[in-house]
């Protein structure tokens, strides 16, 4: 259960975040994230890992990764997400996103919690797991995540920077979702969190 708070929190605190920011709000944004993360009553992570975590560390801020996508809602089959434990969350397919990167046509899943979206705060949020070419090198191997809202039209507003780690790459008492083989890109998206420093 607290697992699943803290998790909460973080959706709730990149939702608000999710609209175009200057450079400025996204390395105020990172500094809270880290300071949460290593806060110990906010229990993220252990004592024992606090004491050996080496830091966060992120792409450069690039204005060039904030982009307005192409949004087509398609709601597909209820599945179980694999995660990185036992744990099958349900999700369905809510749409794809199509977006040009580096002079290259990109396209990703979006997707919906089923359980979170019976609450009143999370009934519009959509989730976007994905890897891209630099995972595994400068990236986390298990890929990042953006969180975004329901489109009210056919056009989506998206912050690379604002991507982050699953809470797997620090600590393995968490569940993380996996993403999905159609959310591979092969371009590098250098933007966002990187592999964590190590201590």
């Amino acid at each position: 259960m607290k697992q699943l708070l803290t998790i909460l929190i973080a959706i709730i605190i990149c939702l608000t975040t999710s609209a175009q920011m200057t450079e400025s709000e996204v390395l105020d944004h990172r500094s809270d994230h880290l300071k949460e993360l290593v806060d110990p009553e906010q229990g993220m992570l252990s004592e024992e890992e606090i004491t050996s975590f080496g830091g966060l560390d992120y792409f450069e801020f690039d204005s060039t990764y904030q982009i307005t996508a192409i949004f087509q809602k398609s709601k597909g089959k209820k599945f179980e997400m694999p995660t990185s434990t036992e744990r099958l969350p349900v999700y369905r397919r809510f749409g794809y996103i199509t977006f040009t990167i580096n002079g290259k046509n990109c396209k990703l899943e979006v997707y919906q919690n089923m359980s979170l979206k019976k609450k009143k705060e999370f009934k519009d949020y959509l989730f976007i797991p994905f890897r891209d070419a630099t995972s595994r090198i400068e990236a986390y191997g298990g890929g990042r995540y953006l969180d975004v809202k329901i489109p009210k039209g056919n056009s989506i507003q998206l912050d690379f920077n604002l991507a982050y780690n699953p809470y797997c790459a620090y600590s393995n008492h968490y569940s993380c979702p996996i993403p999905p083989i159609e959310n591979t890109l092969k371009v590098s998206i250098l933007a966002g969190e990187k592999t964590p420093l190590a201590h």
